[in-house]
């Protein structure tokens, strides 16, 4: 018989790639890794590992437990949810939310929770979408509230269900004494982006390149503020959510985008925990959130 724990660490280290990487994640000692896998192996009668320069990688038989690992983790949480779905339990749901949705969304959900479902314990990191959508599947969270763009669809994850919250447009973002008429005024201009390797930084790029010309991007910050605040101080444009000035009017001049684009919020869950009451609560209060903020 397969212990869970072990069957988790490999299917951890199928996902990171690296024991240093699980035991990074899971609070666990490299050692501690190497000799749970070492157990396993002797378990399961086979090779799983296999010498790869300093590291190590997984055999075919490795890959083949660790799918059937991913399988029976997502039974045990299934499991779990049904056990509890008819009760009301202090159990922590841990959300990675973005950025936008840690300063618009979690404090109006909280509020909501409290007055809905008082026994939910709702645990917040912000983080961004593309590393909460990954840890989401090495279940490191329990929800995700990430976007995507126009023509950038993010990749689909097996086990994993997707709840669209809403829609938020996207325009140009502007200092109060621009002149610009659009965004094809703004070749000459610095911008503050996201970092590369953020699919809104790509798509935000492609924007100016379909306008004509190359973006010159001065400005990196995952914070979203940080670029309202370069655009006020007329350092630079930017492309920013409606999200953005949820808390009042906007301090900038904005202009539509080319085809008045909008960006899709969704929260991602595992499809395991779909009968989990606690992760149904927090699920309908962050769409009633942003359904609350925006104009109707």
């Amino acid at each position: 018989m397969f212990e869970l724990r072990r069957l988790r660490l490999l299917h951890e280290l199928a996902l990171r790639g690296t024991i240093a990487d699980v035991a990074t994640a899971l609070s666990y000692s490299p050692s501690t890794v190497s000799q749970q896998l070492t157990q396993l192996e002797r378990e399961a009668g086979v090779p799983l590992l296999e010498p790869d320069g300093r590291r190590v990688r997984l055999t075919a038989h490795g890959r083949l437990l660790a799918a059937h690992a991913a399988r029976a983790l997502a039974l045990d949480e299934a499991a779990r949810a049904e056990l509890t779905s008819s009760q009301q339990l202090d159990t922590p749901v841990r959300v990675a939310v973005m950025p936008t949705a840690a300063e618009a969304l979690v404090p109006t959900a909280l509020t909501l929770l409290a007055e809905r479902a008082p026994s939910v314990r709702l645990e917040m990191v912000e983080l961004a979408p593309e590393a909460g959508l990954f840890e989401l599947q090495a279940r490191a969270f329990d929800l995700v509230v990430a976007e995507q763009y126009p023509g950038h669809t993010r990749a689909l994850r097996e086990g994993i269900d997707r709840t669209l919250l809403g829609r938020d447009p996207v325009r140009l973002a502007l200092p109060a004494g621009s002149t610009a008429a659009g965004l094809d005024d703004l070749r000459d201009v610095a911008w503050a982006m996201e970092p590369h390797g953020a699919a809104v930084r790509q798509w935000a790029v492609q924007q100016c390149r379909a306008a004509g010309f190359e973006p010159d991007v001065r400005f990196e910050a995952t914070d979203l503020i940080a670029h309202v605040r370069l655009v006020e101080a007329g350092h630079a444009a930017a492309m920013l959510p409606d999200l953005v000035w949820s808390d009042g009017r906007p301090s900038v001049r904005l202009l539509d985008l080319p085809g008045s684009p909008v960006r899709e919020i969704f929260a991602a869950t595992r499809a395991s925990s779909r009968d989990d009451p606690a992760l149904a609560a927090v699920l309908a209060a962050m769409a009633d959130a942003l359904a609350a903020l925006q104009p109707h």
